[in-house]
């Protein structure tokens, strides 16, 4: 694990915030450097898919030219949801980096954790990792919109 792409994710979570986003954000890493980036789109894009984990492993896709991104790590500043984390599962991410944990939607560990179930692949899991820094923004950007 490295801070430096914890750090970078953090830095995509602000950014998604400025742009009215839940702020969320998220980098893949192969062969020890950023391949892709991501945010939360939903209000921009008007789509219920354009969450930070789904925009960056689309991103990565895109430059691995293929849906399996084996020896890939992601770095997201909140736990994935259940969409995400069987797009996680699916793509074949090998280490999943979570900061704050997801009492609501959280499905690695708070509500459910889907891969604990006997799918066909499992990613190591690292979760709190910069958790204090990833709630931080969260709480202050709904703070902001009360």
């Amino acid at each position: 694990m490295n801070s430096r792409f914890m750090k970078e994710a953090l830095a995509l979570a602000v950014k998604a915030g400025e742009r009215g986003e839940v702020p969320v954000g998220a980098v893949i890493v192969k062969d020890g450097g950023i391949i892709a980036r991501g945010f939360n789109r939903r209000e921009e894009k008007q789509n219920a898919l354009s969450h930070a984990e789904i925009e960056a492993i689309n991103a990565a896709c895109k430059v691995l030219e293929s849906w399996r991104l084996d020896g890939c790590e992601m770095y997201v500043t909140l736990e994935p949801c259940p969409m995400c984390a069987g797009a996680i599962i699916n793509a074949r991410i090998k280490t999943l980096v979570f900061g704050a944990y997801d009492p609501k939607a959280g499905s690695i560990d708070s509500v459910v954790n889907l891969c604990d179930l006997p799918y066909n692949h499992k990613p190591e899991i690292y979760g709190g990792i910069m958790e204090d820094e990833c709630l931080h923004i969260m709480r202050d950007f709904f703070k902001n919109l009360r």
